[in-house]
């Protein structure tokens, strides 16, 4: 079997080729150049030599259809595209088009060649938007509030689409939120993980938060690859939420990392104002049944043994300076 991934310097990228190389796929990774990429993440898993890197970009079809076309993948997992919320707000366009545009090229490039190619595209439990006191399952409606979140919507829009019009095998994964070593230092978690380990180790600055109030569900990310994997292998395609089924408050977060060394997070941690988004999804909360029942993938690692796996592997690594 040969697996294309779009997307593969990226921490989910990385994962799932480790994963498929333990199941003997040939992967190849897609980047858009790939002589200048250092592919952080697959050397920290000690694959990057026995993965093939294509250059292309993901927002030009012809580019696109060519390497997909020279390739000829059993497998397409569609991983790429500017992955903060955050930054989102700042760089809308690129968000939009990177997600929604490459989408739509690989969805397009399959369609044109007429080859029984499996999809799986990445969409996120930020579509949803904030569900109060409820849980999302795969019925529930989207209302996106970040540049990030609408992008993720019309690319899944467009994958049920092409699945619908042209009976191409295409599937959705409705992750939550997912963490792991490889987390860039700009995301809140690797964030919190990286100064709870330096503070534990007798650094004196304050952690600058932004709303430390909103509830998330954060899994382990090594586990949610398994899921994308197992949405190709079953007879027919849908669309699928990726949870553990728990959320808990981002100051709970904080608390578990800090509390790993015994310390008091109130001691260190600081509202920052500035890193307030313009707007900001409270609860993000889901109901993952429907991915325990017909895939049989359930997560195994809650909030807490996340946390602690995080700190682990940053302590056997330079935490005060590596963004692997």
């Amino acid at each position: 079997m040969k697996a294309l991934i779009f997307g593969i310097s990226g921490q989910d990228g990385s994962y799932l080729a480790q994963l498929l190389l333990k199941n003997r796929y040939e992967v190849i990774g897609v980047s858009r150049d790939a002589q200048s990429k250092l592919f952080e993440g697959l050397n920290y898993l000690g694959i990057r030599q026995d993965i093939l890197i294509r250059s292309a970009a993901l927002n030009d079809f012809r580019s696109v259809l060519q390497v997909i076309d020279d390739i000829r993948p059993d497998e397409i997992y569609n991983l790429s595209g500017q992955s903060s919320v955050g930054l989102s707000f700042e760089l809308p366009i690129e968000t939009i088009e990177s997600i929604t545009l490459g989408t739509i090229n690989i969805l397009e490039a399959i369609r044109f060649l007429k080859r029984p190619v499996k999809i799986y595209n990445a969409c996120s439990s930020e579509c949803f938007g904030d569900v109060g006191d409820s849980v999302a399952d795969e019925q529930t409606s989207f209302r996106p509030k970040s540049p990030y979140a609408l992008a993720k919507a019309a690319a899944y829009w467009a994958t049920a689409n092409y699945r619908e019009a042209y009976s191409i095998f295409t599937c959705s994964g409705i992750l939550f939120n997912h963490e792991s070593p490889l987390r860039k230092s700009r995301f809140v978690t690797q964030k919190i993980v990286r100064a709870a380990c330096r503070i534990a180790h007798g650094s004196d600055e304050r952690l600058y938060l932004g709303n430390i109030d909103i509830v998330r569900d954060w899994g382990w990310a090594p586990e949610y690859v398994e899921a994308m994997y197992l949405m190709l292998q079953h007879k027919s395609p849908d669309d699928y939420i990726i949870a553990t089924g728990k959320s808990y408050s981002l100051t709970e977060f904080v608390d578990s990392a800090f509390k790993y060394f015994n310390l008091d997070w109130r001691d260190y941690v600081k509202r920052k104002d500035t890193l307030l988004r313009p707007s900001e999804i409270l609860n993000s909360r889901s109901n993952p049944k429907k991915a325990r029942e017909i895939l049989k993938w359930q997560a195994k690692s809650d909030m807490h043994t996340v946390v602690a796996m995080m700190i682990e592997q940053n302590l056997k690594t330079d935490f005060k300076n590596s963004d692997a």
